[in-house]
């Protein structure tokens, strides 16, 4: 039983599982790689610098964190004459469907990646599991084009902590869904924050 499972066994009160929520979540928290997270912000600012773009990819309440994190990058720097060529793969529903109805829900990253990819670019998946059969694909043929890959996983990592060229795990037991989204999430503010205030700074030729 996981940990949130255990929460609700124990008292079954909405206040008392919210408070025995947000403390384990102050727990996993703790255990972000804080360097890892510098080391991937470093990642984003390089691609801008050269023009790259910066494709996201994830299933389910990963899908809306690619979402986000691609809004938080384009849009939510402001920074219009060198921006963040940020785009989440999982918008496009006639792509999405299109692309599972002719070859199956397994190729709808991958085949996106065949036409919009080019060396040099990132591709940044969202994963719980980590062993998603579509992102692992796509992971798999970005590396093998030349793309700088970033994995953002929870419970053990699975497949894409192993594939990606930098990984930011949510250290959260398996089945616990919403603490390691509520991680990546987490991630998506605190770097999206830090890149507006540096695109600021360097709007005012502080940089």
């Amino acid at each position: 039983m996981n940990r949130i499972d255990q929460l609700y066994e124990t008292s079954s009160q909405p206040a008392t599982f919210a408070k025995g929520y947000l403390d384990y979540l102050r727990e996993v928290l703790s255990g972000l790689d804080v360097e890892a997270i510098g080391n991937f912000i470093g990642v984003l600012l390089e691609a801008r610098e050269r023009g790259a773009r910066i494709f996201f990819i994830g299933n389910g309440g990963s899908a809306a964190t690619a979402s986000h994190f691609a809004n938080d990058l384009a849009m939510g720097c402001r920074s219009w004459e060198k921006p963040f060529r940020a785009v989440s793969f999982t918008d496009n529903v006639s792509i999405l469907t299109a692309v599972s109805n002719d070859y199956g829900y397994d190729e709808v990253f991958v085949r996106q990646l065949q036409t919009q990819m080019q060396r040099g670019d990132v591709v940044v998946a969202i994963s719980a599991s980590g062993n998603s059969p579509n992102v692992v694909k796509a992971i798999e043929y970005a590396k093998a084009n030349g793309a700088f890959t970033v994995g953002l996983t929870g419970f053990d990592g699975g497949q894409l902590k192993e594939l990606a060229h930098l990984n930011l795990h949510v250290p959260s037991n398996k089945g616990e869904y919403g603490p390691a989204e509520d991680g990546h999430i987490i991630i998506d503010h605190l770097v999206g924050s830090y890149l507006l205030n540096f695109c600021r700074a360097e709007q005012r030729g502080e940089q």
